[in-house]
């Protein structure tokens, strides 16, 4: 089992020349079909709070790359994508795709960033997400929940083997990416991958930095600060057997 991490740049607000940039990635390094392929959180747009401009409308444009994705390359895909909540703010969510384009889990960001302004503009989400990916229990989160292992832990009592994390996470605490992730993983037994974007927006710099660990907390491969996809090799077993190994947990209380 194979996964990707896509580590894009992102023009502001285009969705049209993100998706070109997104293609353009995967075709020079074209994904083995049954593997997981991620993209970065909001990836078609950018961290924006202009919901009303770059959410899916009727014709879900990110929603239908993202299928059009899945189905070309027989992978399955996950990435960001903005849709409407009930309240008028929107979601920020994570939506992951088989290779024939059907939806297998939509994730709604539970910790929008408040120091961003976030909150005033998405609604949180209330639960974990899982989907299985061939025999492995994968559950996504964006970003800032991140910083909240108790999401983490909630997901890993349900099952969780694989915890992705899409991203937009800025330079000036890129530190603390690296140092979480691996925490993440080596906490909840279970292998983490993070995709960050690179580049800047109207707020923030981005250098990427994306990661792939395994349940020890090794990072398997690390990407730099300009576009790229990385990929990893991922054992199922290897979750299994350490969890039964070193049951810590078993231990974790109520």
């Amino acid at each position: 089992m194979k996964i990707y991490c896509c580590q894009s740049d992102v023009t502001w607000e285009n969705k049209d020349a993100n998706f070109a940039r997104v293609e353009r990635l995967l075709a020079g390094d074209e994904p083995e079909p049954g593997s997981l392929v991620l993209l970065p959180e909001m990836f078609s747009t950018g961290f924006s709070m202009n919901v009303s401009g770059i959410r899916e409308g009727e014709a879900r444009e990110t929603e239908g790359f993202l299928e059009q994705i899945a189905k070309r390359f027989r992978v399955f895909v996950l990435g960001g994508v903005v849709t409407d909540a009930p309240d008028g703010r929107g979601y920020n969510q994570a939506l992951a795709l088989s290779p024939e384009g059907r939806p297998l889990a939509r994730y709604s960001k539970m910790q929008p960033f408040s120091l961003g302004g976030e909150t005033k503009h998405y609604h949180s989400g209330e639960k974990p997400a899982h989907f299985a990916w061939s025999n492995m229990a994968v559950s996504p989160f964006v970003c800032y929940d991140l910083r909240f292992p108790e999401l983490f832990r909630a997901a890993a009592r349900e099952g969780a083997q694989l915890f992705t994390v899409i991203a937009n996470w800025p330079i000036t605490r890129i530190h603390h990416w690296v140092t979480l992730l691996q925490a993440r993983a080596i906490e909840n037994q279970a292998y983490v991958a993070g995709v960050n974007r690179v580049g800047s927006d109207p707020r923030y710099s981005y250098n990427g930095r994306s990661l792939i660990v395994d349940p020890h907390g090794t990072i398997l491969v690390e990407a730099g600060d300009s576009e790229c996809v990385i990929s990893a090799d991922i054992d199922p077993a290897l979750v299994v057997n350490w969890r039964a190994e070193f049951p810590a947990l078993r231990d974790m209380r109520p």
